[in-house]
């Protein structure tokens, strides 16, 4: 026992009770397995490419067209990179919703929530990588909102002593446009700065969940497993539940290599400077961010994002009550706020998008309006501050301040849904809306 690895990172022995696929879904061991699928994919996708201007689109297309099995294997990482961010998220969620991060959680939660940001840092890193036209246009956008800021200090008048906007932008990709310093910063984020970090920070996370007492599962579970108050029943850790992580694994693999067989990581055309994709979007992930970033950049890129950030590691010092703990939606009530507040977040969203969509920005209703009034007051900022109503409303109607996150995370995560949607399928050329690209206009 001394000598096995599977023990020294699970506790040897766990309850039953937490082994139940409908309690966790297997979303943290799944990410884990992603990441590391990502780790050895993109050791052999190393061997082949150059982080070059001049070579780093051909070494791509080698990879795709001339390296046997080249084309499999980059499939297999982009899409892992994408599973990952989509786990990663749903994770967060369901630690979310089942109050896992009571009793003495908290510090493991902030880990988690950081592991989130490494994620989303390390999928878009890698995004420049091919040097394509959707690579290069998207990273643009990506380092115009590092420098949103700038927005604020240009009304402060604070720009030209201090530009933090222009300074974020140049410590990202090292330039006023992206070139051959971006690249190379890209590349050593992506293959030797975040992917330590992400090791470290896993390695910590799975420790804290052994030193935290393996998974919280529900206070009514804990004291009985069964209508005889028996105690809850432990098993040996080794070899059931390596038995099911395995089964965990196998079934990521194969969804993966069935994904990865049947549809091609895109590819588009050698990036040009000089002739911007229209409509220029960022990775799926990040166009809630870039439907806020257009009604204002400081507001959309800045504001609204550090303040999802601060909510979410301030969650477990504002909920304390453990009487919740481990239980999915805190019960019947906490079910009822979700619903409602999944229902209220849809609304409210919808209705700023057509408000936008069908009367315009409101700059162009009052363009003599000062821009501090448009930073202020958009549809992202309105959505937002409604949002937080609603969890106010839902504080001072529930009994616990459980309910009130519950309401504002849900809300959160519905309208970020629905931005992110939008922006996929709904906005054309200029960033407009359009029911259809087949009522795009001619370019």
């Amino acid at each position: 026992m001394s000598r096995n690895f599977f023990l020294h990172i699970h506790a040897p022995r766990v309850q039953l009770a937490g082994l139940r696929p409908t309690f966790t879904f297997g979303l943290g061991v799944c990410a884990a397995f992603l990441f590391l699928i990502l780790l050895i994919t993109g050791a052999l996708l190393m061997l082949y490419y150059t982080p070059s201007v001049e070579r780093a689109y051909a070494s791509v297309k080698d990879i795709i067209f001339v390296i046997p099995g080249g084309r499999y294997i980059r499939n297999m990482h982009r899409w892992a990179g994408h599973g990952l961010v989509l786990v990663a998220f749903l994770h967060l969620a369901r630690v979310f919703y089942t109050a896992s991060y009571t009793k003495g959680r908290a510090f493991n939660w902030v880990i988690g929530a950081s592991l989130l940001v490494i994620v989303l840092l390390l999928s878009f890193s890698g995004y420049l990588l091919p040097w394509d036209q959707l690579a290069y246009w998207a990273v643009t956008i990506g380092a115009n909102i590092a420098a949103s800021v700038r927005e604020l200090t240009d009304l402060l008048g604070l720009t030209q002593i201090f530009d933090v906007g222009g300074f974020t932008k140049r410590i990202l990709i090292g330039d006023e446009t992206v070139g051959q310093d971006a690249l190379t910063r890209f590349y050593m984020l992506h293959v030797v700065f975040l992917p330590v970090v992400m090791i470290v920070l896993i390695g910590v996370h799975f420790w804290r969940i052994r030193k935290d007492g393996g998974l919280n599962l529900p206070v009514r579970t804990n004291k009985l497993v069964n209508n005889t108050g028996a105690a809850p029943k432990i098993i040996d850790a080794w070899p059931t539940a390596l038995w099911g992580e395995l089964a965990t694994l196998t079934l990521t693999l194969a969804l993966l290599m069935l994904v990865s067989y049947f549809f091609d990581a895109p590819i588009k055309e050698l990036a040009n400077p000089f002739a911007p994709e229209n409509p220029a979007k960022s990775p799926w992930y990040f166009l809630g961010i870039q439907e806020l970033v257009s009604y204002s950049a400081f507001a959309g890129g800045v504001l609204i994002p550090l303040g999802f950030i601060a909510f979410i590691i301030s969650i477990p010092f504002y909920d304390t009550d453990t009487k919740w703990s481990g239980l999915w939606f805190s019960g019947p009530m906490g079910r009822k706020v979700g619903i409602v507040s999944s229902i209220y977040a849809a609304s409210a969203t919808l209705f700023f998008l057509f408000i936008s969509t069908k009367f315009g920005r409101l700059r162009s209703l009052l363009p003599q309006a000062p821009q501090f009034l448009f930073m202020l007051v958009n549809p992202g900022t309105l959505m937002a501050g409604s949002f937080i109503l609603w969890a106010n409303l839902v504080r001072r109607r529930t009994p616990s301040k459980r309910f009130a996150a519950i309401a504002l995370f849900t809300c959160i995560m519905v309208g970020f849904i629905i931005l992110t949607i939008v922006g996929l399928a709904f906005r054309g050329p200029n960033w407009q809306f359009y029911w259809s690209p087949a009522t795009w206009p001619t370019l």
